[in-house]
Formats: structure tokens, C-alpha cells, sequence
């Protein structure tokens, strides 16, 4: 069985007022308006529409529609020249076949059915009017003096559509007017279902040292409405929201000056904000991509790095092969065509074969990053290149004091030499006795080690320790 709704429904822009009430205003979207859209990346964005409203003198009804369906209630305001807010009301009943059979409890509604006719194919249309008792698992009816369960019918008519019963979600406001005549109103407010992110393209040459970095911000809207024409922002900084259910602080972009054309960045309060240079359409259910920075000439300097297993010490592994790590660093200074803050995202790496073709050969997530700070991406692990790591000796001196000999063998399997980061982390109070290459403290319990690989060729790291724990 279908339901079929059959309305009438008429709507003018200023309603006549019932005696005693005061006139309505009924505002939509049209000629005239501006939007400006402010997007953060916690899933809401801030909404200014401003429209040309005529309105009479002295009391009146407002009604602000063609909004987002996912507004904040809370926090919309409205302003305006010589107007007064007096009461304001978000008014979500919307319109559906149930909410209209809820409303039309204990009402008249008229059923039309359809009978097979006397000949093949005819059908004969009739029509008769019954009382809508419930709509609990299905429709209960009084027709004429029978009570009937599910009758069949092929259309329901309703006479008119119920007061406060909306097709889309609307503003009331209750306005003072000082005056009549037409004025712009704006009004703001927060909604949710919008959101903002960044993510990076870095093509590197066929030498891998150098290359080009591309960012884009892709808006994914499901908001409920669309932003024709709409002065874009977008907000970026850690901005703290008070919590409802989820705890902490959710985390926005950080900034990035944009070397778009397209794109403007300023500091705003303690964070950043972006602004598109021209008004662009936000569709409904919709992605929008835009150019956030190019930069070409890019250096990219390449890391061979074997990390020691977590905890390894006290493990006590005797052998163990290991994957060599990439890592892809770049310096985000303006000497490197960079220098601006990067917002966190995800950077996809391609990198130029011999033909000239760019191939995709890893991605990583990268955090916020000022200007003049270091970019670090994992490319993936080393095909060519081999870790093997043994434990060679180890004595007890007392309950609380030890020593450990290790090595770790690298076997290059590439046309060119490489440089291996071997970094060790070393537990309790420990003391350096000897060692095959110099190393570096990178803090109270980690050391690292740079290891220099001939082309088809390997080396060996040797170190023994003393840790008392």
C-alpha cells in the first residue's frame, strides 16, 4: 500500500493578522541575499545570512526560512537596524506522511480507492470520508458506523496543512519594529554536518631529492541546506568546545598561509583564518576541493632508519631481522620555497620513474607544523636494504648491574651507498663502554647511531653497554 499526500496549502509574504496578533513576515531565500560560511574542522561551521526584509511598524512575526536542518538553536542571533528581538523560536516539526497522520488524529481525512471497472483495464475511482483513530502499527479508522483496520486506499486528501507542521526546519522570531520599510537582517548561527580538511600532494623527481608539494582543503557539507554564493572562511587552531558527552577538546586545522591566489590567511585571536577571494557555491551533500598552496623546487632529504624494538633490553631477543624504515623530511622554510604553516592532513608521496611518470609510492598523516619546523613523512619500508640485529654477549655484575654487547648487521642491496639511522633505546642508568660508530643522545634513555652502507656491500654496528637498574 502507497500513501499519496494531497495538500492545499497557499503561503504569502506578509500574512493578514488574526485580531489581536501581530502580523506575519515570511522570509526566504532570494534576490538580495548574502551568506558568508566560516568552516571549522569539528564538524560545524558559522553561518551569516543577511536578506532585505520589508516589514511593517511596531510588533510582528518573523519567519526565517530556507536554513541549515542541522542548526544549533542555542546560538542563533539576529540583528538588525531599529529591530528588538522580543522571543525567538526554532521550530523543527517537519513535515512527513507520519507526522501528518499524527497530526490529523481524531480528524477527518478523506480516502479515494480504486475498484476494477466493468471492462479490462478500467478502474472506478471513488471517495469517502473517514475518522483517523491510530496510527500505532498501522491505521485505524471510523467509517461512517464501522470501526476498520488498514482500509486499502490509494490517496489520503487532507483538507489543510496542521499549524507548526513544517516542510523544512524554520526561525521565529517575535520583533518590535521602530519603523516600517525595507531593512537588511542577518542572521547568525552555528551548524553542524560541516567540515574541513587538508591533504597534500608531494611529487618528487625522478632523484627523489627534489620535488613539488600541492595542497588542497576538501568541505564535506551535510548540512541539510547549501550556500549559494557564499564568502568562504575557514578557521584554523585548536578552538576548545565545552563537552557534551565526549571529553577533551576537539582539535581544528592549524593555520597555513596559502600560496593560492585564491586564498588569504590572517592571524585571527589565537589561531588562523583562511579566506576564499571569491564567492564559491557549498552544495548540500556535496565535496569541494580548493587549492590551498602550491610550492615547486622542494628538497627532500631521505632517512634509512632501523628503530630497536620497544622494551628490547629486557626482552632479551638474541636475533632478529628488521625492517629499515624511509622517512621523507622536508624543512619548511621559505630558502626551501616553503615557510608556512601547514595544517595537519595527510600527505600522499608519488615519485617520477625514468619514464617521467609520477607513481604513488607511500602516504602518512603529518601533525600541525609552523613555518621554519621540519616535515617528516614514512614512506614505507626499504626493499634493498636489511637490518639483522643479535644480542653477542651479556653479564651479571650484581643483582642491579649488567652489561650487554649488541650488533646489528645492514646489508645494502642498492647501486649506491646509503646511510642507516640505527637508533637504540637503553634502559636504567647506562654507561657507553664502547662502540663501532660514534652515536648521539636523542634523550635519557635513546641513542642513534649513523651507519654508512657501501653499494652491495654491508656493515656492522658493535656497542656494549653498562646499565644499572
Amino acid at each position: 500500500m502507497r500513501l499519496h499526500l494531497v495538500v492545499g496549502l497557499s503561503l504569502v509574504a506578509v500574512g493578514a493578522a488574526s485580531a489581536g496578533s501581530p502580523p506575519e513576515v515570511v522570509s526566504q531565500a532570494g534576490q538580495g541575499r548574502t551568506l558568508s560560511l566560516t568552516v571549522y574542522n569539528v564538524g560545524r561551521a558559522l553561518v551569516r545570512d543577511g536578506r532585505p526584509i520589508s516589514l511593517p511598524g511596531g510588533a510582528l512575526t518573523l519567519e526565517f526560512r530556507d536554513i541549515a536542518e542541522h542548526v544549533m538553536p542555542e546560538t542563533v542571533s539576529i540583528a538588525g537596524d531599529g529591530v528588538t528581538v522580543l522571543e525567538q523560536n526554532y521550530e523543527y516539526d517537519l513535515l512527513s506522511p507520519q507526522t501528518l497522520l499524527a497530526k490529523y488524529l481524531g480528524r477527518d481525512v478523506t480516502l479515494v480507492t480504486e475498484e476494477p471497472g466493468s471492462t479490462p483495464g478500467a478502474t472506478v475511482r471513488k471517495e469517502l470520508v473517514g475518522r483517523l483513530l491510530s496510527i500505532e502499527n498501522g491505521t485505524v479508522w471510523r467509517i461512517g458506523d464501522r470501526i476498520v483496520s488498514n482500509p486499502p486506499y490509494r490517496q489520503l486528501v487532507f483538507g489543510e496543512l496542521p499549524e507548526n507542521l513544517r516542510e523544512r526546519p524554520t526561525l521565529v522570531w517575535l520583533l518590535s519594529s521602530e519603523r516600517a520599510g525595507e531593512r537588511r537582517l542577518e542572521a547568525t548561527y552555528l551548524t553542524s554536518g560541516i567540515t574541513w580538511k587538508a591533504d597534500y600532494v608531494l611529487t618528487l623527481g625522478s632523484g627523489g631529492d627534489v620535488g613539488s608539494l600541492l595542497g588542497w582543503v576538501t568541505l564535506d557539507n551535510t548540512s541539510g541546506a547549501s550556500y549559494p554564493e557564499a564568502t568562504l572562511q575557514l578557521v584554523a587552531g585548536d578552538v576548545h568546545l565545552a563537552p557534551a558527552g565526549r571529553p577533551g577538546p576537539q582539535p581544528v586545522m592549524m593555520a597555513a598561509r596559502a600560496v593560492s591566489a585564491e586564498m588569504r590567511e590572517e592571524a585571527f585571536a589565537e589561531y588562523h583564518l583562511y579566506t576564499l577571494d571569491r564567492p564559491t557555491t557549498v552544495k548540500d551533500r556535496q565535496q569541494k576541493q580548493v587549492a590551498l598552496l602550491e610550492a615547486d623546487g622542494v628538497k627532500a632529504v631521505r632517512h634509512y632508519v632501523v628503530e630497536s624494538p620497544q622494551w628490547w633490553y629486557v626482552q632479551r631477543i638474541s636475533k632478529q631481522k628488521q625492517d629499515v624504515r624511509v622517512d621523507v623530511e622536508i624543512t619548511n622554510r621559505a630558502d626551501n620555497h616553503l615557510g608556512m604553516a601547514l595544517p595537519a592532513g595527510v600527505v600522499r608521496l608519488y615519485q617520477r620513474d625514468r619514464r617521467g611518470t609520477a607513481q604513488f609510492v607511500g602516504e602518512d598523516r603529518i601533525e600541525h607544523t609552523p613555518k621554519d619546523e621540519l616535515v617528516k613523512v614514512t614512506m614505507g619500508n626499504a626493499f634493498d636494504v636489511i637490518a639483522e640485529r643479535r644480542q653477542t654477549d651479556y653479564r651479571k655484575l650484581s643483582d642491579n648491574l649488567y652489561e650487554d654487547a649488541f650488533e646489528v648487521t645492514v646489508r645494502n642491496h642498492k647501486e649506491s651507498a646509503v646511510t642507516v639511522e640505527v637508533r637504540e633505546q637503553l634502559g636504567g642508568d647506562w654507561e657507553m663502554l664502547s662502540n663501532s660508530y660514534p652515536f648521539e643522545k636523542l634523550s635519557a634513555f635513546g641513542v642513534s647511531f649513523s651507519v654508512p652502507v657501501p653499494a652491495n656491500g654491508e656493515a656492522k654496528l658493535t656497542y656494549r653497554v653498562r646499565v644499572h637498574s
